[in-house]
Protein backbone atom coordinates (compact mmCIF):
# COMPACT_ATOMS: atom_id res chain seq x y z
CA UNK A 1 0.00 0.00 0.00
CA UNK A 2 1.19 3.19 -0.50
CA UNK A 3 -1.25 6.05 0.30
CA UNK A 4 -3.43 3.05 2.68
CA UNK A 5 -5.82 3.18 -0.24
CA UNK A 6 -4.62 1.94 -3.12
CA UNK A 7 -2.33 -1.50 -3.25
CA UNK A 8 1.92 -0.43 -4.37
CA UNK A 9 1.50 -3.28 -7.42
CA UNK A 10 2.68 -3.28 -10.94
CA UNK A 11 -0.65 -4.46 -12.62
CA UNK A 12 -3.78 -2.13 -13.18
CA UNK A 13 -5.92 -3.66 -10.53
CA UNK A 14 -8.76 -3.94 -12.46
CA UNK A 15 -9.11 -7.78 -13.12
CA UNK A 16 -11.71 -10.28 -11.41
CA UNK A 17 -9.08 -11.37 -9.35
CA UNK A 18 -7.78 -7.68 -8.14
CA UNK A 19 -11.27 -7.04 -7.15
CA UNK A 20 -11.45 -10.06 -4.73
CA UNK A 21 -8.65 -9.77 -3.52
CA UNK A 22 -9.66 -6.27 -2.72
CA UNK A 23 -13.08 -8.10 -1.45
CA UNK A 24 -11.35 -10.16 0.53
CA UNK A 25 -9.15 -7.72 2.32
CA UNK A 26 -12.22 -5.61 3.48
CA UNK A 27 -14.10 -8.46 4.35
CA UNK A 28 -11.40 -9.33 7.01
CA UNK A 29 -10.55 -5.90 7.97
CA UNK A 30 -14.35 -5.58 8.80
CA UNK A 31 -13.93 -8.93 10.60
CA UNK A 32 -11.14 -6.98 12.67
CA UNK A 33 -13.13 -3.95 13.57
CA UNK A 34 -12.41 -1.98 10.52
CA UNK A 35 -9.25 -0.37 8.98
CA UNK A 36 -8.62 2.86 11.28
CA UNK A 37 -8.45 0.05 14.74
CA UNK A 38 -5.93 -2.13 13.12
CA UNK A 39 -2.06 -1.69 13.24
CA UNK A 40 -0.03 -1.90 10.31
CA UNK A 41 1.55 -5.40 10.94
CA UNK A 42 -2.22 -6.25 11.29
CA UNK A 43 -3.38 -4.31 7.77
CA UNK A 44 -0.17 -6.42 6.28
CA UNK A 45 -1.05 -9.29 7.59
CA UNK A 46 -5.15 -9.36 6.48
CA UNK A 47 -3.42 -8.25 2.90
CA UNK A 48 -1.06 -11.01 2.93
CA UNK A 49 -4.19 -13.76 4.12
CA UNK A 50 -5.93 -12.43 1.00
CA UNK A 51 -3.70 -13.22 -1.19
CA UNK A 52 -3.34 -16.85 0.48
CA UNK A 53 -7.33 -16.99 0.14
CA UNK A 54 -7.45 -16.25 -3.43
CA UNK A 55 -4.56 -18.68 -3.95
CA UNK A 56 -6.80 -21.14 -2.59
CA UNK A 57 -10.23 -20.15 -4.42
CA UNK A 58 -8.24 -20.33 -7.53
CA UNK A 59 -7.22 -23.62 -6.70
CA UNK A 60 -10.33 -24.78 -6.04
CA UNK A 61 -11.91 -23.24 -9.23
CA UNK A 62 -9.70 -25.97 -11.12
CA UNK A 63 -10.39 -28.38 -8.85
CA UNK A 64 -14.35 -27.71 -9.31
CA UNK A 65 -13.37 -27.50 -13.53
CA UNK A 66 -12.47 -31.12 -12.92
CA UNK A 67 -8.68 -30.45 -13.25
CA UNK A 68 -6.07 -32.09 -11.16
CA UNK A 69 -4.45 -29.28 -8.47
CA UNK A 70 -1.49 -29.67 -6.24
CA UNK A 71 -3.23 -31.24 -3.02
CA UNK A 72 0.15 -30.39 -0.88
CA UNK A 73 0.54 -27.00 -2.12
CA UNK A 74 -3.16 -25.99 -1.54
CA UNK A 75 -3.14 -27.65 1.85
CA UNK A 76 0.08 -25.73 2.86
CA UNK A 77 -1.81 -22.96 1.75
CA UNK A 78 -5.12 -23.44 3.66
CA UNK A 79 -2.60 -24.37 7.00
CA UNK A 80 -1.02 -20.82 6.34
CA UNK A 81 -3.95 -19.31 6.45
CA UNK A 82 -5.53 -20.39 8.85
CA UNK A 83 -2.32 -19.38 11.33
CA UNK A 84 -2.65 -16.10 9.18
CA UNK A 85 -6.19 -15.72 10.96
CA UNK A 86 -5.20 -17.75 14.42
CA UNK A 87 -2.77 -14.64 14.28
CA UNK A 88 -5.47 -12.33 13.66
CA UNK A 89 -7.45 -13.29 16.51
CA UNK A 90 -10.19 -14.56 13.12
CA UNK A 91 -9.87 -18.55 13.97
CA UNK A 92 -12.88 -18.84 16.45
CA UNK A 93 -15.85 -16.68 16.62
CA UNK A 94 -18.74 -18.03 18.13
CA UNK A 95 -22.20 -17.95 16.01
CA UNK A 96 -24.21 -15.21 17.59
CA UNK A 97 -27.60 -16.99 18.73
CA UNK A 98 -29.18 -14.26 20.01
CA UNK A 99 -32.71 -14.04 18.76
CA UNK A 100 -33.84 -10.69 16.74
CA UNK A 101 -36.51 -8.49 18.75
CA UNK A 102 -38.92 -9.66 15.92
CA UNK A 103 -38.19 -13.06 16.71
CA UNK A 104 -38.81 -12.81 20.33
CA UNK A 105 -41.96 -11.27 19.30
CA UNK A 106 -43.36 -13.62 16.87
CA UNK A 107 -41.98 -16.45 19.23
CA UNK A 108 -44.41 -15.10 21.99
CA UNK A 109 -47.38 -14.62 19.61
CA UNK A 110 -47.27 -18.19 18.59
CA UNK A 111 -46.90 -19.16 22.40
CA UNK A 112 -50.05 -17.11 23.55
CA UNK A 113 -48.74 -14.76 25.80
CA UNK A 114 -47.95 -11.76 26.22
CA UNK A 115 -43.83 -10.32 26.18
CA UNK A 116 -43.27 -10.85 29.77
CA UNK A 117 -45.94 -12.89 31.25
CA UNK A 118 -44.81 -16.06 32.64
CA UNK A 119 -48.24 -17.25 33.74
CA UNK A 120 -48.46 -16.03 37.10
CA UNK A 121 -50.88 -15.16 39.48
Amino acid sequence: MTNGKTPFVEADGRGPWARRWRDVVAEITSDLGGADLLSEGQRQLARRAATISIACEKMEGEAAAGNEIDLEEYGRLTDRLGRAFHRLGLERRPRDVTPTLGDYLARAAEEGGAVGDRGGA
